[in-house]
């Protein structure tokens, strides 16, 4: 079974192939998601990582350095659609 990764405090110069060579060291990497701005397609600083053996990859990869600065890797949570912001 897979599990999806939340990467925080992506550099924004990272590209697809740096993180799934710094993920790869730690399982298989099914997927790559950097996500980016809508209007400007400029990378937002986060993306999400599906992998097959993500508890190893958020234990090892927590707090190690990528372009600089250090990542918040943990396991993905569901989109509730803003549902909980208050109006």
């Amino acid at each position: 079974m897979s599990t999806k990764l939340y990467v925080g405090n992506l550099p924004f110069t990272a590209t697809e192939d740096e993180v799934k060579g710094l993920f790869g060291q730690y399982g298989e990497v099914l997927s790559v998601n950097i996500i980016k701005d809508r209007i400007t397609g400029k990378p937002r600083g986060f993306c999400f990582v599906e992998m097959e053996n993500g508890a190893d990859a958020i234990a090892k990869s927590n707090g190690s350095e990528l372009g600089g600065r250090n990542l918040r890797v943990n396991e993905a949570r569901e989109r509730n659609d803003g549902q909980d912001r208050p109006r």
